[in-house]
């Protein structure tokens, strides 16, 4: 399983990076806002995306939808501290998998990323 991890924060991408590692992801790159993420995505082979909500130079709800119109449907979860419900919806509608709100837990994570995952992890 290959990853992409998308977070404007080092040690965040780091955290989740190693959580993946748990649970079988054999390689995880790193975006530190939505434009890298929406170019890395181009260059495709990714099983899992990993987006934060607010980055500098393009948002995480903003690269999910330039992601989702381009027709990739590579599972998004995304990972941020916007918790209200709206908020949750929004990025549903756009086109995320699921939604996990920081801080979280290695398990809640791990957890999260089978669930979209199904038999890969």
């Amino acid at each position: 399983m290959k990853a992409l991890v998308v977070d404007d924060s080092l040690t965040i991408r780091r955290i989740i990076v190693k959580t993946l590692t748990t649970i079988g992801c054999a390689a995880a790159d790193e975006a530190a806002d939505g434009k890298q993420a929406v170019d890395a995505v181009r260059k495709g082979g990714y099983d899992l995306i990993l987006m934060d909500w607010n980055m500098p130079n393009m948002t995480g709800i903003e690269a999910l939808r330039a992601i989702r119109e381009a027709g990739n449907k590579t599972p998004v979860v995304m990972v941020t501290t916007e918790a209200e419900k709206a908020r949750v919806i929004e990025a549903i509608k756009a086109g995320a998998n699921d939604y996990l709100i920081k801080p979280f837990t290695p398990d809640q994570l791990a957890a999260k990323a089978r669930n979209v995952l199904g038999a890969k992890a």
